[in-house]
C-alpha cells in the first residue's frame, strides 16, 4: 500500500537536486568551519574578559548589570515577533517588499521599547534597586534596539544565502570593541558605568560593519497588511515560542532580581553566565547554521536524519568534557587566585546550571528542528511545560535551599528535554544514544580522575594547570579508543566532494 502522506508531500513540493543538496552541503559545512573557529575566537574573547571582570567587579556589579539585562530581555520579544525567523525559515527568497514590511514594524517596536524604558525609568523604582549607574547601563541598551533593527535585513539575507562565515564578522568587531573598552574601563575603575560605554560602542560599530559586507541597498518603510499577516503566519507562533522562553527566563529571573539581595543575584547571574560559555561556543554555533540548512533539507527526511545526528555527534564530543572540566575545577580556581575567592558561595549554583546544559545541548538541535520542518506547536507545548515547571519548581527550590535553589531547580528540570527527542522521533528516526556514548564514555572517566585529584589542583596555578592538562589527556585518548574510527570517519563524511 503505497503511503499516502508521501505522495502527497512529493506532490506539493518540489524535490531538491543533487546539485542543490551538494551546494547546500558545501556552504552548511564550509560555514559550520569558518563559524566555528571565528566564533570560537568570540567565546575566547569573552572568557578572557569574564575571567579579568570577575577579579575587577564585585558580586552587586554582577547583579545589577543582571537586573538590567533582564528587563531588556523580556523587551526584545517586542522587538522582533518572529520576523527575521519567518523570513529565514520560508521556501521562496523574500523580494525587497517583504523586507521592507519588516524592517517598518520591526523599526516602530524598536522605538517602542525605548518609549516603554523611559516609562518605566520615570517610575523610579529601577534607579532606587540600581542606582544611577545601573540606569545609564539601562539606557544605553535601549538605543542599541533601533541600531540593531538596522542590521536584520542584511543579516536576514546573509542566512538564507548559507554564509555564515560572513555573518560572524560583524559580531567579531562588536565583541572586540566592547570588551576591550569594558576592560580598560572596569580596571580604570568605573564599575558597572563601564557597560554603558561599551554598549553603544558595540551597538554603532555593528551596524557599519554589517552594512560594509551586506549592505541593503533596498532600504525602505513599507506598510503592507496582506505582506505581513504572510509573513507573520510563521513568525507569531515562532514568536509566542520565544515570549514563553522569556517569561521561563528574563521575566522569571526579574523577579529574582527584584527578591533576592543584588549579592546574592549577583552569585547567580556570575554561576550562569560562566556556565554558558560552552553553550554559546558550541551549541549556539551549530544552531545558527542548522536552522536554515534543516529548513532547506526539511522534505528530504533521509538527509535530515543524518544532519542531525551528526550535529549531536559532534556537539557532544565538543561539550561534554568542557563542562565536565569546568564543573571539577571552578573550585580549585577559587582556592589559587584570590580575587576569586569571592566567587566561592556560588560554586555549587555553577556546577548544576552546567550539568543542566549538558541536557539542553541534546534538546535544543532537536528543538530546533522541529522549528526548521514546521512543528513550531510542539515546541509550544514543550516551553509551556518548561515555563510551568520553572515558576512552581525554582521558587520550591529557593525556600529550601536559598539562591543555589535555582540552579538545582534547573538541573533537575533539564531532564524532560527527553521529550524532545519522543516528539522529533515522531517524525524522524533519529537515533540519539550512539551519537554521544563516546563523549559520555569520555568525559565520566575524565571526572573520575579529576575529582580524585582536587586536593592537588587546589595546591597552586602550576598543579592546577597540570591538573587541566591531565583530564584533556585522559578525555581525549578514551574517545579515541572506543570510537576513533568513526570520529575519522565522521570527519571525512564532511570533506566537500
Amino acid at each position: 500500500m503505497i503511503n499516502q502522506t508521501a505522495v502527497d508531500t512529493t506532490d506539493e513540493v518540489e524535490e531538491l537536486m543533487d546539485d542543490e543538496i551538494n551546494e547546500i552541503k558545501k556552504k552548511s559545512v564550509s560555514g559550520v568551519v569558518s563559524y566555528f573557529f571565528r566564533t570560537a575566537f568570540l567565546q575566547g574573547i569573552g572568557l578572557v574578559a569574564a575571567f579579568i571582570l570577575s577579579a575587577f567587579f564585585s558580586p552587586s556589579d554582577f547583579g545589577i548589570y543582571g537586573f538590567v539585562t533582564q528587563i531588556i530581555g523580556l523587551l526584545i520579544f517586542f522587538s522582533d515577533i518572529g520576523l527575521a525567523a519567518s523570513l529565514v525559515q520560508q521556501k521562496n527568497d523574500p523580494d525587497n517588499k517583504e523586507y521592507r514590511v519588516a524592517f517598518t514594524l520591526q523599526w516602530i517596536l524598536s522605538w517602542l521599547i525605548v518609549g516603554i524604558i523611559l516609562f518605566l525609568l520615570s517610575l523610579g523604582f529601577i534607579q532606587e534597586k540600581v542606582g544611577m549607574a545601573g540606569v545609564w547601563v539601562l539606557l544605553s541598551l535601549a538605543i542599541s534596539f533601533p541600531l540593531a533593527t538596522l542590521k536584520t535585513i542584511s543579516s536576514i539575507k546573509l542566512e538564507r544565502k548559507l554564509f555564515f562565515q560572513k555573518l560572524v564578522l560583524p559580531q567579531i568587531f562588536e565583541q572586540l570593541v566592547f570588551y576591550t573598552l569594558l576592560i580598560v574601563l572596569a580596571w580604570r575603575g568605573m564599575g558597572v558605568m563601564a557597560y554603558a560605554y561599551a554598549i553603544i560602542a558595540r551597538s554603532l560599530i555593528g551596524v557599519v560593519a554589517m552594512w560594509f559586507i551586506e549592505p541593503w541597498k533596498g532600504i525602505g518603510f513599507l506598510w503592507n497588511i496582506k505582506i505581513l499577516k504572510s509573513i507573520l503566519g510563521f513568525g507569531l507562533k515562532f514568536q509566542l515560542n520565544d515570549f514563553l522562553a522569556r517569561i521561563k527566563d528574563q521575566l522569571f529571573y526579574l523577579g529574582l532580581a527584584a527578591f533576592l539581595p543584588l549579592e546574592q543575584f549577583g552569585y547567580i547571574q556570575w554561576a550562569k553566565n560562566w556556565s554558558m560559555y560552552p553553550y554559546n561556543l558550541t551549541v549556539q554555533n551549530v544552531m545558527a547554521i542548522t536552522f536554515p540548512t534543516y529548513s532547506r533539507l526539511q522534505h528530504r527526511k533521509d538527509l535530515l536524519k543524518k544532519a542531525i545526528e551528526k550535529s549531536l555527534f559532534f556537539i557532544s564530543l565538543a561539550i561534554f568534557p568542557i563542562l565536565v572540566g569546568m564543573s571539577i575545577f571552578i573550585w580549585p580556581l577559587t582556592q589559587v587566585i584570590d580575587k576569586y575567592a569571592k566567587w566561592e558561595p556560588a560554586i555549587f549554583s555553577f556546577i548544576f546550571f552546567a550539568l543542566s546544559i549538558g541536557w539542553a545541548a541534546l534538546s535544543t538541535p532537536l528543538v530546533n528542528t522541529l522549528n526548521a520542518i514546521g512543528h513550531i506547536n510542539k515546541t509550544l507545548k514543550l516551553m509551556i511545560m518548561w515555563t510551568t515547571l520553572t515558576w512552581i519548581l525554582t521558587p520550591i527550590f529557593i525556600w529550601q535551599f536559598g539562591f543555589n535553589g535555582v540552579a538545582l531547580s534547573s538541573f533537575i528540570i533539564s531532564f524532560t528535554s527527553i521529550l524532545s527527542i519522543k516528539m522529533v522521533k515522531e517524525h524522524i528516526p533519529v537515533v540519539i544514544l550512539p551519537q554521544i556514548k563516546e563523549a559520555l564514555f569520555g568525559a565520566s572517566l575524565m571526572s573520575l580522575v579529576g575529582v580524585w585529584g582536587l586536593k592537588y589542583w587546589a595546591r597552586d596555578l602550576k598543579t592546577l594547570f597540570m591538573g587541566m592538562a591531565l583530564v584533556t589527556v585522559v578525555y581525549s585518548l578514551s574517545v579515541l579508543l572506543v570510537g576513533g574510527k568513526r570520529i575519522f570517519r565522521e570527519l571525512k563524511g564532511l570533506m566537500i566532494k
